[in-house]
């Protein structure tokens, strides 16, 4: 018998609340403390593909703040995300994770070239690895949400973005930077963000050089979960749907963050794909976007919904959905890493549009009904297991 499998998780931005619920939540579930509530993984379909335990998980991380993680959690105590009583019971496994957290690269005016910030991220990715002895690391960006990138010639291929990145400081924007740090040094990517991350033609060209998996963007958590099982209904049933609006109001450092109208964009373009590929492009209505701080951890969002039925009468539907983004997110972001390990260990390279049921703005263009990615998403666990058993 050989050793049990351990990966590697390295979260970009592993202080903030979705990567802190994910390393206490994982630190519980290690230690049989809490049921798997949320966890996709852990359904029957899923058990045969040898997906890595709990308790063989290490995490480690990037991040531009230094606030102590244990501090993070006793925040998110208070804030009703976390059971207090689990804290102390996790205490060393927050501690491990604490020590392998680095800060992020220096950025702005004066900073070295990009490359330099690159080398440095492939070292700490490469450290952790044999420090651990760790078959994967899977980097997954749970970081604030950027704005939209402009496209550059520096983007369109491997050896013009090298050599821009020996030169200048601000070639990609830091998800793009962990994505190709993460190929760099051999580790698959998530982006969990809507963000540019790996979609950029040299980092596809990077990941299929260096044989790894990557899969985003945007984590399907709450509203969009939502629309993607909604809007298929109103399709099959042939009504037709006139306008769909929505409204999200939320706090914390994603409020704080999506508070700048260029990074709200890319949120709400992320969260209106849904809608088009199913419904058309000729539905009026977007999705708006809140900072309210006072809510905190929480987030509100309301949809309207006009659509004619029978003879063109006119009806509407209301919902809202109310929920903690962090506590959603954690048990989808550890489904993915431990999927996209089982994934590199089969030796599959470039993206994955089977995890399209995770995500609001999937990789390829496949159907965006909730219960088609499903069983995508089956079918492909189907295909998997016998290679990992092989």
């Amino acid at each position: 018998m050989g050793r049990e499998r351990r990966i590697g998780i390295w979260l970009v931005g592993c202080r903030g609340s979705v990567a802190t619920t994910v390393v206490a939540g994982v630190s519980a579930l290690g230690r049989e403390l809490v049921p798997p509530v949320g966890c996709v993984t852990e359904l029957p379909p899923f058990r045969r593909l040898q997906l890595p335990a709990f308790a063989d998980i290490v995490f480690g991380g990037h991040d531009i703040v230094d606030t102590p993680l244990l501090k993070r959690a006793e925040g998110l105590v208070g804030s009703g995300v976390l059971p207090p009583h689990l804290l102390g019971q996790i205490a060393d496994e927050l501690a491990a994770a604490e020590r392998e957290m680095r800060p992020g690269p220096a950025a702005g005016p004066g900073a070295a070239p990009q490359g330099r910030a690159a080398d440095g991220i492939i070292l700490d990715l490469t450290s952790f690895r044999r420090r651990h002895d760790l078959d994967t690391v899977v980097v997954v960006n749970v970081s604030s949400t950027e704005a939209a990138v402009a496209d550059s010639p520096a983007f369109a291929t491997l050896d013009a973005l090298r050599q821009a990145l020996d030169e200048r400081p601000d070639v990609l924007p830091p998800s793009s930077l962990y994505a190709y740090a993460a190929f760099s040094a051999g580790c698959p990517f998530i982006d969990f963000t809507p963000s540019t991350g790996a979609r950029l033609p040299a980092l596809a060209q990077l990941a299929r050089t260096a044989g790894v998996p990557y899969a985003g963007r945007d984590g399907k958590t709450g509203e969009t979960l939502v629309k993607s099982v909604l809007a298929p209904m109103f399709a099959c049933r042939a009504l037709q749907v006139r306008a769909w609006s929505g409204t999200n109001l939320l706090g914390g450092g994603d409020g704080a963050a999506l508070d700048h109208p260029e990074a709200a964009l890319s949120k709400s373009d992320s969260k209106q794909r849904v809608l088009t590929d199913v419904l058309g492009p000729s539905v009026e209505g977007t999705t708006h976007i809140d900072n309210v701080s006072a809510l905190g951890e929480w987030k509100t969002a309301w949809d309207h919904i006009r659509f004619d039925g029978f003879l063109g009468t006119a009806m509407t539907m209301q919902f809202i959905w109310q929920g903690c983004d962090s506590a959603l997110a954690a048990p989808l972001v550890l489904d993915l890493a431990r999927l996209v390990s089982v994934a590199h260990r089969a030796g599959w390279v470039g993206p994955l549009p089977p995890l399209g049921f995770f995500f609001k703005d999937p990789d390829g263009d496949g159907d965006q009904a909730l219960d088609t990615q499903y069983r995508a998403l089956l079918d492909w666990v189907d295909g998997l297991a016998p290679q990992l058993h092989s």
